[in-house]
């Protein structure tokens, strides 16, 4: 069965404490200072089975202007509300902020209590009945039941009752993101249990045994125990207010406003992306980066709003905004919001969190606002996509994407399977479900082309960039991973070639024109008429004195190319020479059926210094193998 919280509204002395006294039989104002001053001062809680069978978890808030922060962490969570109104005063201050504050929340159901009935004339009762209905047309409220009642003469409780199931009934199936989140309006310790904190439990579920995380702090914690509406429990559920017993967390690290949520699957925030609605009822234009108080959950922090698509907003006028926030907040996509003025401090609007885990926008404010707008009212393809992008190269989770846009991950999951097929997104990693946007993945790509493309611009005798030089190019987002799979990629498609740590385009060649086709003639000549006794490498560099650095690049051309055979640093040979010397190596062997340093000095007439290098490389090349102080022929070995 789903699980429902109602929450009361009003101005203060209206008779919100009393009514739910009447209708539970529980007294809200559990402090001494609200029973000295007669007046509700923090929340309050109790709950109530109605006729039909269904328990209402009920939160009592302050109606006193001074209290309205404790009003707003009150209807976190809230489902329903009932406003109550009393008849010898109607539609008061408190009244109204009240309202507007659950219309910003996203709460959609309610009625009216019409209080202290018995203080006023039947004619008087019709005139406020009519004032009333008037005030909340255009409201979510406008045809919510109004029903008279009198806590002190008790009348109109049955009418009541029957008009909250009734109501209660009309409440929509609430999508459920599947992210628990329980925000803490409570902290206290009880004997013989420990920390217990208190909240309404706004999506999933949990039970007793599992590890949860209170953040912002990132505290660790064991749920020991649960207690829904005073009896414990295995296992709570969204919409109810629960009573959690921590296991391994002091209540002194505690307070309202921190939320728990199940490990790796939220995290807080400074920065967030959101639809704002300006209240028609206030008198002056709110400017570009005003300070204002954020509420969301059971916290407020001081924040500053920043209009993306204006420089000011009008009395009941909309706008894209992001809110830089002075603490960290603890969000989910898609969840409501309400702002009030720094000072004097009133509601002055509010709205919905379109992506709570934000960047700074720089330029390109038209494609800004346009992502915006898909995250606002887009399918959940088009907002994944949207959050993908914001992503860049380090991709995004499956977890990532649900927290960001507050949909359930088996959602986010077969949506991404299509957009998979349709190479919208790309599966970065299939372990732990991260995946990368399409566009993001091009982009890439692109960079790499282009990077490659100038290399070759300005080195048109070289063969291509190193792996390491290329991927430092990159954004550092780039995990190894994913450049293995950008080369791997284009590879396949024949537009780079890889040659072990090099990266050049697939189009890329090198043609030796002029001076540079004359130096290249000049060092095979050179190699050629040394044959087995070349000098070194430095030596013949050195003997190009104004061309030392094209010399260089040629030469490592002409051992790419097979032309050359590099031995060593500064050992280079000819093919021809080194061929013959393979044949003839070879032919000895086979003779011989072994070679010594000394029989390969009697083939070659070499020094020493030619003689163990040259038998190394052979042994490299797998043509010979080392068996003590001689060589054998590996492929009769």
């Amino acid at each position: 069965m789903r699980h429902y919280v109602l929450g009361t509204a009003g101005h203060v002395d209206h008779g919100k404490t009393s009514l739910i006294k009447g209708l539970t039989g529980t007294d809200t104002d559990r402090l001494k200072e609200e029973k000295e001053r007669g007046i509700t001062i923090e929340l309050g809680f109790a709950s109530l089975v109605l006729p039909s069978g269904r328990t209402l978890g009920i939160v009592d808030v302050p109606g006193h202007e001074k209290f309205v922060r404790q009003m707003v962490a009150g209807a976190a969570g809230i489902d329903l509300v009932m406003l109550v109104i009393a008849a010898d005063e109607g539609v008061m201050p408190q009244t109204r902020e009240h309202l507007q504050i659950c219309s910003l929340l996203g709460i959609r159901q309610g009625l009216v209590a019409l209080t202290k009935v018995d203080l006023v004339e039947p004619d008087w009762l019709d005139m406020v009945r009519a004032d009333i209905a008037d005030y909340l047309e255009g409201t979510f409220l406008q045809d919510a039941p109004i029903v008279p009642v009198s806590a002190v003469k008790e009348t109109g409780f049955g009418e009541l009752l029957a008009a909250v199931d009734a109501t209660a009934e009309k409440i929509d199936e609430k999508s459920d993101d599947g992210i628990f989140r329980l925000p803490v309006d409570r902290v206290f310790t009880m004997k013989g249990f420990g920390t217990v904190v208190t909240g309404t439990l706004i999506s999933d579920r949990i039970r007793t045994g599992e590890d949860v995380v209170v953040l912002p702090a990132g505290i660790e914690a064991r749920i020991r125990g649960l207690q829904v509406h005073n009896s414990t429990v295995e296992e709570a559920f969204s919409g109810q207010r629960t009573a959690i017993n921590l296991q391994g967390v002091e209540k002194a690290v505690l307070h309202r406003g921190n939320v728990l949520v199940r490990p790796q699957t939220v995290r807080p925030t400074r920065r967030m992306d959101v639809f704002f609605q300006y209240l028609p009822s206030n008198t002056r234009k709110l400017k570009n980066r005003a300070l204002v108080r954020l509420h969301t959950g059971t916290i407020e922090i001081m924040t500053r709003i920043l209009l993306l698509d204006a420089d000011e907003i009008a009395p009941g006028g909309v706008a894209f905004a992001q809110l830089l926030l002075t603490d960290d907040d603890v969000v989910v996509g898609a969840d409501h919001f309400v702002l009030r003025s720094y000072s004097p401090v009133t509601t002055i609007g509010g709205g919905q969190i379109l992506d709570p885990s934000a960047g700074k926008h720089k330029g390109q404010q038209k494609k800004v606002l346009q992502d915006l707008g898909i995250l606002k009212d887009g399918s959940i393809s088009e907002k994944i996509s949207v959050i993908l992008e914001r992503s860049g190269a380090d991709g995004a989770s499956n977890r990532m994407l649900a927290f960001r846009l507050g949909v359930h991950v088996k959602k986010i999951r077969e949506t991404l399977e299509k957009l998979y097929a349709s190479r919208e997104a790309i599966l970065l990693s299939g372990d732990e479900a991260i995946s990368l946007s399409a566009s993001v993945y091009a982009g890439l790509e692109k960079m790499i082309h282009s990077k490659l493309a100038d290399y070759h611009r300005k080195n048109p005798l070289k063969t291509g960039l190193s792996k390491e030089e290329l991927k430092a190019a990159l954004p550092p987002s780039v995990s190894s991973k994913l450049f293995n799979m950008l080369l791997t990629g284009q590879q396949k498609r024949n537009i780079l070639t890889v040659d072990r740590d090099s990266v050049r385009l697939a189009e890329h060649t090198i043609e030796l024109a002029g001076d540079d086709d004359a130096l290249r003639q000049s060092l095979l000549s050179t190699y050629a008429q040394a044959g087995l006794a070349p000098p070194s490498l430095s030596e013949v560099i050195a003997g190009h004195k104004d061309q030392k650095g094209k010399a260089q690049t040629i030469v490592k051309l002409l051992i790419a190319d097979g032309q050359l055979i590099k031995i060593n640093e500064e050992l280079v040979f000819s093919r021809q020479a080194m061929d013959k010397l393979r044949d003839d190596y070879q032919a000895q062997l086979l003779r011989d059926g072994t070679a010594t340093p000394a029989s390969f000095k009697e083939l070659t007439g070499l020094s020493r210094k030619y003689i163990i290098p040259l038998m190394e490389y052979f042994d490299f090349s797998k043509l010979t193998v080392r068996v003590g102080d001689h060589r054998v022929l590996r492929e009769k070995r």
